[in-house]
């Protein structure tokens, strides 16, 4: 906010609420919004998107210098990179993706539809920076800088190289193949606009960290969009996109969004800081090309193929994408998606599945395709399984597949365990969505109802397990939440059924398609009859037997206190951080304390999660002293190395949870 006077920064926050609430109009290109009743500014985006400094103009005397016109852009939704070209050698370019299925360079937008006050506009990440011009909260268009300093230690303390092992016997192994020490090397040396681009992402993510939600107003807000504009240009786009998600995230939250999770905003801050800190340090090829990400997907010729369609679901993403998915399977089982996915809301999620395939000449809606079946010439498809809708592709219709019949039923061969393992694999290789690597395929026997504060879930014995099965979707335009109830009432009744992993310290899964005596339904789209369903008497009790120990690791406590870090800030840990000592040598391990978490952590066996946890809140409390006695700033780039050691931590100690929890 290089323009603005420290005054008017501090006025930036309530300028940016007052302005949500003015009335707001449009004439064409231009988006005019309400100061007063004789001030307006004006936001032009031709296209939808505003290109240039100049775009958002402001009629008061202050202007350009004026408060009004950052606070416009802090409102704008961030646009996609649209101006990016599509590479010469792309054998087609089929419907945009959702974010979330997307590999990690999707650069994601802010949902119009959760936005009623803010202009339809879009603030853009991918044109030219900025020279010097007024202020505003999109990294392209207004100049951003970020205040955050640029001499802090790079290097890291204890905290970061704990073992991501337990020391005391625990009941389930909390050990990793990860690397053990928390440096994400990256390759040899990274040109010097990378090296800038990730110095800057992780001085502005370190701002972030340390304010908290509360504090990350419109300022802190600008100076990471900044960086992810910079990172971007540095052909950074993996550690951009994970900017932009804090950044929504951010909103959401302050916005007191419903849809928003501050589970979900403390992944993509971590995965911010993991790949920014990893880009500042020296590694291999291969880890510094993973952390790069992609820009774009690589089609490549995929020959003929025999498909058959397995379900559909839809998609709604928190970044104003929305539409439908469907998956399908070769012989050899294969998974490949023929997606239908353009920024929209939940009508567009609602009813993309009547909507016909884009691909050749077939007149299948994507609901037809889920139970039948396409022959593609010419196909080309990504890495991911997703295919290509170019002009050289044709496809056809041909006759699908239940499944239970060849080569569908194959796919609920695969034992449960296993099917754990690949999915638990794939996610720890951050393997996009896409690949169907997370998908779960179960015979399960419905038996009952659990209650949870975020909703009921049903309750399934699959292989000697008692699955939670969750709804996929909470919104209530779709029919995920509806469906589970009715499915509720029916226990006893034997179902097949395709789920999403969602890893926890119990087994659990996102149900998204089932079948029922009356045939298959997409539990996203089709809404479930009472017919469909049919309610029986409660299963008897089962026979006493051997009862399988479930693994029981307080981890929660070590989840909590990273949140309350993402919401409030270092603050929230400096009054209950234990007393260190001012004479501990650097690199070496803090004494231990008697807090009631650490406690409990050390009883349960997990002493590295308790180490982790002692200093986290040390390095939240800690300050030193200048030669006159006065207190100096808190070092905040060490409490963010602390930070993502702990959630490094929890990442791998859950995933081992999960897998422990799957085995039986």
């Amino acid at each position: 906010m290089a323009a603005l006077s420290p005054r008017l920064r501090k006025r930036l926050d309530a300028a940016v609420e007052k302005l949500a609430a003015r009335p707001v109009t449009s004439d064409g290109d231009i988006c005019r919004i309400a100061v007063d009743d004789e001030t307006f500014v004006e936001l032009h985006a031709p296209g939808g998107t505003v290109t240039a400094e100049d775009a958002i103009r402001c009629g008061c005397l202050l202007a350009p210098a004026c408060v009004h016109r950052a606070a416009a852009a802090a409102l704008a939704p961030i646009a996609d990179d649209t101006s990016a070209p599509a590479p010469s050698d792309a054998p087609d370019q089929p419907s945009p993706p959702a974010p979330d299925e997307a590999d990690a360079t999707a650069p994601p937008t802010e949902p119009t539809e959760a936005r009623t006050s803010p202009p339809p506009t879009s603030a853009p990440t991918s044109s030219a920076p900025p020279t010097s011009a007024p202020p505003a909260s999109a990294p392209t268009t207004l100049p951003l800088t970020s205040s955050a300093p640029t001499t802090l230690p790079l290097t890291s303390s204890a905290p970061a190289t704990l073992p991501l092992t337990t020391s005391a016997p625990t009941t389930v192994p909390l050990t990793s193949s990860a690397p053990a020490t928390l440096p994400l090397t990256t390759s040899a040396p990274n040109s010097p606009p990378q090296a800038a681009a990730a110095e800057a992402l992780w001085q502005a993510a370190v701002l972030v960290l340390d304010a908290g939600v509360d504090g990350a107003g419109a300022v802190l807000q600008a100076g990471l969009l900044r960086a992810a504009h910079t990172a971007r240009l540095a052909a950074l786009p993996r550690p951009a996109a994970a900017a932009i998600r804090t950044v929504n995230g951010l909103r959401a939250a302050r916005a007191a969004e419903p849809g928003h999770r501050t589970a979900e905003l403390a992944d993509a801050l971590a995965e911010l800081l993991a790949t920014a800190y990893g880009l500042r340090r020296p590694g291999t090829p291969d880890a510094h090309a993973a952390l790069r990400g992609t820009a774009r997907r690589a089609y490549a010729p995929g020959g003929s193929l025999r498909l058959y369609g397995l379900f559909t679901e839809p998609v709604l993403t928190s970044t104003g994408h929305a539409g439908v998915v469907t998956w399908t399977a070769d012989a050899a089982g294969r998974l490949y998606t023929v997606p239908d996915v353009a920024p929209g809301g939940p009508a567009r999620a609602r009813n993309a599945g009547d909507r016909a395939v884009r691909m050749g000449d077939t007149a299948l809606t994507h609901r037809d395709l889920a139970r039948a079946g396409l022959v593609v010439s010419g196909a080309t498809v990504s890495a991911e399984g997703r295919l290509g809708a170019g002009r050289s592709v044709r496809a056809a219709a041909a006759a699908g597949a239940d499944w239970t019949a060849e080569p569908l039923a194959a796919l609920w061969s695969v034992p449960v365990a296993h099917q754990v393992a690949r999915a638990l694999a794939g996610g720890a290789a951050k393997v996009p969505r896409a690949t169907g690597e997370d998908l779960l395929f179960l015979d399960a026997t419905l038996t009952g109802v659990a209650r949870e504060a975020g909703g009921d879930c049903l309750l399934a014995e699959c292989d000697g397990l008692t699955v939670r099965l969750t709804a996929a979707d909470d919104h209530p335009e779709l029919a995920h939440r509806e469906n589970l109830a009715l499915l509720a009432t029916a226990p006893g009744t034997r179902v097949r059924a395709v789920a999403r992993l969602v890893p926890a310290g119990h087994p659990r899964a996102a149900l998204l398609a089932v079948r029922l005596p009356t045939g298959r339904h997409d539990l996203g789209l089709d809404r479930l009859q009472r017919q469909d369903v049919t309610p029986t008497s409660p299963l008897p009790e089962p026979a006493p037997g051997p009862v399988r120990p479930t693994p029981s690791a307080p981890l929660h406590i070590l989840r909590r206190r990273t949140e309350q870090v993402v919401v409030a800030g270092r603050r929230a840990l400096t009054h209950a951080a234990p007393a260190r000592p001012h004479t501990t040598a650097p690199h070496t391990t803090a004494p231990h304390t008697t807090t009631p978490d650490t406690a409990l952590l050390r009883r349960a066996g997990l002493s590295t999660a308790a180490e982790l946890l002692d200093a986290l809140r040390g390095s939240a409390a800690e300050r030193g002293r200048d030669g006159f006695g006065r207190l100096v700033s808190a070092d905040t780039d060490a409490f963010a190395r602390a930070w993502l050691a702990t959630a490094r931590y929890l990442d791998e100690a859950s995933t081992a949870l999960c897998r422990e929890a799957w085995r039986t």
